[in-house]
């Protein structure tokens, strides 16, 4: 088998498998894809635009407005993350944005501070699955620039800072663990960030 029809393989394994794992359309999608792993923001989006939610019986759900904008909540963790990234190459969207939650590792962030991360610690593992560790997880340029304009039109103000993700959850009480993440100096610390920059950097999203 030639790299073409690998890659052909692939785009036709996703075209497949993002259906069976939303419950949705491949012609229903958006051109815009909002992340979220809370099923509260798929409801909130539903209620919202008064769309009907996909996938309720799924691994994951998905719901599209009428500007071309689809949510889905693809689950917790780095593994799930670079699932959903691979299977989005099905549609091959403009652009993906996360909305999640993360740990804040600094005494100036509080809870319900807007966080943008302007890069992220490979420290989940799966990224290593896609491309060397050397290669940076950074988030697009525009799409970091956008939504900083954004939230300041909204009058809201954010922290910027770099993200540390990691596969364990449980973490708190780990003293080495958490010695080794200061020194990093990370704003803050999530499961999906790293992995979700990754892929869409190798599915050239």
């Amino acid at each position: 088998m030639n790299n073409m029809d690998s890659v052909e393989t692939k785009y036709q394994i996703a075209k497949d498998w993002l259906p069976r794992y939303t419950g949705m359309a491949l012609k229903d999608f958006g051109h815009q894809i909002l992340l979220t792993n809370f099923s509260h923001y798929i409801n909130l989006f539903s209620d919202r635009f008064d769309v009907p939610t996909c996938g309720n019986n799924k691994p994951m759900q998905a719901c599209t407005n009428s500007s071309g904008i689809t949510l889905i909540n693809f689950g917790i963790g780095s593994p799930n993350a670079a699932t959903i990234m691979d299977l989005l190459s099905a549609i091959r969207p403009k652009s993906v944005l996360f909305l999640g939650k993360c740990g804040g590792m600094k005494k100036s962030t509080e809870i319900g501070n807007f966080i943008l991360p302007i890069a992220a610690i490979r420290g989940e593992g799966t990224s290593q699955d896609y491309l060397p560790p050397e290669v940076p997880a950074l988030p697009s340029f525009k799409l970091h620039k956008f939504v900083s304009e954004k939230i300041k039109e909204a009058g809201e103000d954010y922290r910027t800072g770099v993200i540390y993700t990691t596969n364990r959850r449980l973490w708190e009480h780990d003293k080495t663990f958490l010695k080794k993440l200061k020194k990093t100096t990370a704003i803050g610390i999530d499961m999906e960030v790293a992995t979700i920059f990754i892929g869409g950097h190798y599915n050239e999203i």
